[in-house]
């Protein structure tokens, strides 16, 4: 261990010190870093425990339920339940809110994705986590229009990457911060330091099989984005946004003639990771707007979603909407 790690849990301390407002943030973090672990040994454990497949349920969003998606939102909301600190939990997976707690001490709100990448489990490629964080108003009632609330409000997000290495990410007031899970010991060390997002852009992720579907002038940004930078797209939002992050890139699921509503989550995978880049010094947008300021009339909502380095960000928005 470097003499200059520390655990996740002692950042939050240190940082969280002299921030009352973050009042009880640090176990909400601390609660999902815990789930995490639990996750974790699940998704490494997979075929061994019978832990592959599907349950044979489809979720709220239409989609064929893996029975990893349904370990992980039964154990992120069973943790985050525990801290005392979160008074409702919103998940992709579940069709309705989670109320947890009402009293004032109850003051985050949760919205989470809690196995991002669904398609890539039977085959031990990347997946993750997403979570978003708002603060309670403790005036308002605890029920699903208490999570009606715009990006821009948050006061945290954390994804989590497992991979090769387990990596969780937090961002938090202008910080942004990667934490790497010790195979030894089973703890989160500070491994990523003041995390900003690369100048130079070496790469963009799409899915280039949707180009056809796509309008005119999003066809001209891809095929300038082509002859422009390299492809790296694995089909995992947070596999493919964290690699972005930390070497440079832009990530792009636009709308199209099909979906124009666009096919990702506003309030569990837009919001969270717009915060994050933005936090680093990138930029996320649907092509018309910027994602953090959209308010929200569904839990369930989708939205196109383009976010990475900026300056190429504002060159896409410019030909989208030329």
């Amino acid at each position: 261990m470097s003499d200059n790690q520390n655990t996740l849990s002692e950042f939050l301390l240190a940082f969280l010190k002299d921030k009352p407002q973050y009042s009880g943030l640090k176990e909400v973090i601390i609660s999902i870093g815990e789930g995490t672990k639990n996750v974790n040994q699940q998704v490494q454990q997979g075929a061994i425990v019978d832990a592959l497949g599907t349950t044979g349920d489809t979720n709220i969003q239409g989609e064929i339920v893996q029975k990893l998606d349904k370990l992980s939102s039964d154990t992120f909301v069973n943790v985050l339940s525990k801290t005392e600190k979160v008074a409702v939990i919103g998940c992709e997976e579940i069709e309705r809110p989670v109320i947890a707690g009402t009293s004032e001490n109850h003051s985050y709100i949760v919205l989470m994705d809690p196995l991002d990448g669904s398609s890539n489990i039977d085959v031990a490629v990347s997946i993750g986590s997403i979570f978003g964080i708002w603060k309670r108003n403790s005036l308002e009632n605890v029920d699903e229009a208490t999570l009606l609330r715009p990006g821009n409000e948050q006061v945290a997000a954390v994804y989590i990457v497992y991979g090769s290495s387990t990596v969780l990410v937090t961002a938090i007031d202008k910080s942004v911060q990667g934490f790497t899970l010790d195979s030894t010991t089973n703890i989160f060390m500070h491994t990523h330091k003041d995390i900003v997002i690369p100048q130079e852009c070496p790469y963009y992720s799409t899915n280039e099989g949707n180009f056809e579907d796509l309008e005119p002038n999003t066809k001209e940004v891809v095929l300038s984005l082509r002859n422009s930078y390299s492809l790296r797209y694995v089909g995992s939002l947070v596999a493919d946004f964290h690699r972005n992050l930390l070497k440079g890139g832009v990530f792009l699921y636009p709308g199209d003639v099909k979906r124009p509503e666009g096919r990702l989550r506003l309030m569990y995978e837009a919001n969270p990771l717009g915060f994050v880049v933005e936090q680093a010094g990138g930029m996320a947008t649907t092509g018309k707007e910027r994602i953090l300021d959209i308010i929200p009339e569904q839990l369930h909502q989708r939205t196109p979603l383009i976010l990475g380095n900026t300056d190429v960000i504002k060159k896409i928005v410019a030909t989208m909407n030329n």
